[in-house]
């Protein structure tokens, strides 16, 4: 293992379980909104924002993080359900 071997498994391993839970939730929410989208396109259209909602958030913490760990520092995500050790 290389001189950055242990920390960047360490940040890889932070990184994917902050960003597990809300793509999981992202793409349930762009199928319930494709299903909703035949009976009511307003309903459709809502859970499609949200699920574009999840995506921006998860874009913006997932950038700051990747600023932070390019400059060597180690970076824990605010909301962090750590299912994967």
């Amino acid at each position: 293992m290389g001189p950055r071997g242990r920390f960047t498994a360490q940040e890889s391993l932070e990184a994917l379980n902050f960003t597990l839970p809300p793509t999981i939730a992202a793409v349930v929410l762009n199928i319930v909104a494709f299903v909703c989208a035949f009976f009511s396109p307003e309903m459709g259209t809502i859970f499609s924002m949200l699920a574009l909602f999840v995506w921006a958030i998860l874009t913006v913490f997932s950038v700051i993080a990747a600023v932070r760990v390019n400059r060597g520092q180690p970076y824990r995500y605010a909301l962090n359900l750590r299912l994967i050790k």
